[in-house]
């Protein structure tokens, strides 16, 4: 691993995922990052809770500090990687899940509900019905993957990488990128790291559409859930945002929702403290 990152590399589920952990509480916090995201991204949560708990980031394989693997994604290998986690960190945790990593999340506490003890769902992915072009869509992996290649292969990935993410930052949170600039550097500068963006969005109906299937056969657990929605960003569609986030806060009997109108998708980065609370309300 670069050792201008922090954390360490560990073996879980067969495959080597660079994990961040801090504090020492219990029970344990686990976080996952949207698509394309990395550990880093939950830097100010972290900073809020990590004296009452073990917070653990990870990174996704070929995201962040973690090498990248060949294979196809799947919604169940996401689960069950937050299941091998969830092992390592001391079961149960509380898992929590920003945007596509709500469908893993979701996945997870249903294939695997002796693991989890509460959720929190930051503004997650919600698609109620079957989107259309799912499977033809997951065909388009292997390339994806090909222009992380090009992007390592040519420089473009090393050259425009880190200034690539400082303006998508900007463009999306009011707070900008929270990331130490060495940290950003060492990760957006691995083509890989594009590629499994890239990837991770080409598969991310056929995701929404096994999850419709998985909600038919297997229960979702009687835990705490809080589901955070957030309209901040919105351009039309709020309502059916937040109905789509209310009916996943109806999962569980003890689940609630938390409407923040005036903040941007990257709750985690604008508005920590909701995430934090929604953490110590659970």
């Amino acid at each position: 691993m670069n050792d201008r990152l922090p954390g360490e590399l560990i073996t879980v589920g067969g495959d080597r995922l660079h994990v961040v952990s801090e504090g020492t509480g219990s029970p344990p916090l686990l976080l996952s990052a949207g698509l394309g995201g990395a550990w880093f991204d939950w830097i100010p949560v972290v900073t809020l809770l990590r004296d009452e708990h073990r917070v653990i980031g990870f990174d996704r394989p070929g995201l962040g500090g973690s090498p990248p693997v060949r294979r196809t994604g799947t919604l169940r290998a996401e689960a069950d990687r937050l299941a091998a986690l969830a092992r390592w960190a001391g079961a149960p945790v509380i898992m929590v899940a920003h945007s596509f990593a709500g469908f893993h999340a979701e996945a997870f506490a249903r294939l695997h509900p002796e693991l989890v003890g509460g959720m929190v769902l930051v503004d997650p992915s919600a698609e109620p019905r079957r989107p259309r072009y799912a499977r033809p869509l997951t065909r388009l992996e292997p390339l994806a993957r090909l222009a992380g290649t090009i992007a390592d292969a040519t420089g473009f990935a090393r050259l425009a990488g880190p200034a690539a993410y400082g303006l998508a930052m900007r463009m999306m949170t009011a707070r900008g990128h929270v990331a130490p600039p060495e940290y950003v550097r060492a990760v957006c500068t691995r083509g890989h790291v594009l590629g499994t963006l890239l990837a991770e969005d080409a598969a991310y109906r056929q995701m929404a559409a096994d999850l419709l299937v998985l909600r038919r056969h297997r229960p979702f657990p009687d835990i705490p859930l809080r589901v955070i929605t957030a309209l901040g960003d919105m351009r039309g569609g709020e309502d059916a945002w937040r109905r789509a986030h209310a009916a996943l806060a109806r999962l569980s009997p003890r689940g609630r929702q938390i409407v923040l109108p005036d903040v941007g998708h990257l709750v985690q980065i604008d508005r920590p403290e909701a995430v934090a609370q929604a953490v110590r309300d659970l």
